[in-house]
């Protein structure tokens, strides 16, 4: 689809040389032309004025090759009209706040970035190319492990749907590197074999545990393809099945709980048009209470039940010092 609007005219100008002599045979070289580039900062639109040297030494293998300055490469992808710093800004937009497209389109805006919202969902896919290029960078995953020194390998597979391919995914536990991302139809130790095999001696380390959901093809599949090395459940499903009773019973005694304190909503709608003090602080044990009850926490690591027990058990000791003190909210 052709541009609809104009683009935006630029609100500042500059012009970026590269180095003036060549990097081949070190002699000074000679302008050839200029090429114009307009790109889109969070600070604004700049028109860059971009500078070409050649050299013109005929025993230089750089001759008569076109050389652009050196720092373009750092404002824009080539042929991009969007600065890096405003594609990585959508990339923590999507990825890190998990905003939708016309919600990222909005923050734009709001910023004074004026682009189109098809070109917003043009810089997410930009985005996720270049952490793809990024995180897939053999020389920077061997120089990372290679100061480990040892790599633990985690594995898990995702099935979206029944009948549906699996996506199994292997990463580095302590660097937290994914070093292999396959889909797959089975998941059989036949299937799972090869791929452990093949992010193990892509790495620069000796691989010193696994750890996985425990399933039986995956044991089978490390057994088979890192004979020897130690095989564990990971810490999530080991505390999820230790704690599956004692989160049961908990979760019971919040059912029992929350029986015993409902009515909040009616009395906070008996008090709403009252303005006292002792309207105000009823309404704030009433709000008291419903946080309380909405605060389901992380379990296994967090009994919820407990939790809503000590809250409650803190509510009532603080309506019982009022009593105490002859019912006045105020003292």
């Amino acid at each position: 689809m052709a541009r609809r609007r104009a683009r935006p005219p630029a609100d500042r100008e500059q012009t970026l040389e590269p180095l003036v002599t060549c990097w081949g045979c070190g002699q000074r070289t000679r302008v050839a032309y200029h090429r114009h580039r307009q790109v889109v900062h969070l600070d604004g639109t700049c028109a860059y004025t971009l500078v070409v040297r050649r050299c013109g030494n005929p025993a230089c293998p750089w001759y008569r090759r076109s050389v652009g300055p050196e720092v373009a490469g750092r404002l824009a992808l080539p042929q991009g009209e969007v600065g890096l710093e405003v594609i990585a800004l959508v990339g923590r937009l999507r990825f890190g706040e998990h905003r939708s497209v016309p919600e990222i389109h909005r923050e734009l805006a709001g910023r004074g970035v004026r682009l189109a919202q098809r070109t917003v969902t043009n810089l997410v896919y930009r985005y996720e190319e270049l952490l793809a290029l990024r995180l897939g960078d053999p020389a920077r995953l061997r120089a990372r492990l290679g100061r480990q020194g040892r790599a633990v390998l985690a594995i898990d597979g995702l099935q979206p749907d029944v009948g549906h391919e699996v996506l199994w995914v292997l990463r580095e536990v302590l660097s937290g590197e994914v070093l292999l991302a396959r889909s797959l139809l089975g998941a059989t130790e036949r299937d799972l074999a090869p791929l452990i095999r093949e992010a193990a001696a892509a790495l620069p380390v000796p691989v010193v545990g696994v750890i996985s959901d425990g399933q039986q093809s995956i044991r089978k599949a490390v057994a088979t393809a890192l004979p020897g090395v130690p095989h564990q459940l990971c810490q999530f499903h080991y505390l999820r099945e230790a704690a599956k009773e004692v989160f049961e019973a908990d979760r019971h005694a919040k059912v029992q709980l929350k029986k015993a304190v409902r009515g909040v909503r009616p009395i906070e709608r008996a008090l709403a048009a009252g303005t006292g003090a002792e309207a105000e602080a009823v309404r704030g044990y009433c709000a008291a209470v419903r946080s309380a009850l909405t605060d389901d926490g992380r379990p296994p690591l967090c009994a919820s039940g407990l939790r809503l027990a000590e809250r409650l058990e803190a509510i009532a000791g603080s309506l019982e010092r009022v009593v105490a003190k002859g019912g006045d909210p105020r003292a």
